[in-house]
């Protein structure tokens, strides 16, 4: 059994990291919770991202995209509540008050850096589309059909870091931008802009469920 090349293992990272990097929801995630919570809420939703793609690399790397169709109903429910999670923390975002001034004073979203993870989880895991995604990508770069637990693993970690990697990549800048803005009015606008988009993100969940 072969095992993937290192040109195909260098060009399935920046397959994913290239398509990681294109504007998305999950990107504005990431951007959002990172400038107006701080860095470690950025990291924690990226680790919620990666845990979302990762599931639906192994369903698919098994010859199990069948599986979202044979659970619609439970994928549906979970996109159902993703969307809710994210409106609500839209709108704890929008009622919190601005303690001090700026990005930096902005509260911590409820439940903490978990809540966070489980942000960028739901996000993820609520579009099922990215199993076909996923299936559809990996035999341009390895015979899924002869798939081994070293690929299997080696994928794995590559997706990690392509997707990951690009993910955090946004969550430093927009922390930095975020520090830019403190102890000025733009950190309030931004906050509240920043739940705005939550609750928008949310809702687009909701709808298209």
């Amino acid at each position: 059994m072969d095992a993937m090349s290192p040109g195909e293992a260098l060009g399935l990272l920046a397959a994913l990291a290239a398509l990681a990097a294109l504007p998305s929801t999950s990107v504005a995630l990431v951007v959002t919770r990172s400038a107006t919570a701080g860095l470690a809420h950025g990291v924690a939703v990226t680790v919620g991202i990666v845990l979302g793609d990762l599931a639906f690399v192994v369903i698919a790397l098994l010859g199990l995209s069948a599986l979202a169709e044979a659970l619609g109903g439970l994928f549906t429910l979970i996109k159902l509540l993703g969307g809710l999670y994210l409106v609500w923390i839209g709108i704890t975002m929008l009622r919190a008050p601005a303690e001090g001034s700026g990005l930096g004073a902005a509260p911590a979203p409820t439940g903490g850096l978990l809540g966070s993870i489980l942000a960028g989880l739901f996000l993820t895991l609520a579009d099922v589309k990215a199993v076909l995604f996923y299936a559809s990508l990996f035999p341009l770069f390895v015979d899924v059909g002869r798939i081994g637990f070293e690929d299997l693993a080696l994928i794995v970690a590559i997706t990690a870091v392509g997707v990951g990697g690009v993910k955090l990549g946004y969550a430093l800048a927009a922390h930095r931008l975020g520090r830019l803005a403190r102890d000025s009015r733009i950190g309030r606008i931004a906050q509240r802009g920043a739940g705005g988009v939550l609750v928008g993100v949310g809702g687009y969940v909701i709808v298209t469920a």
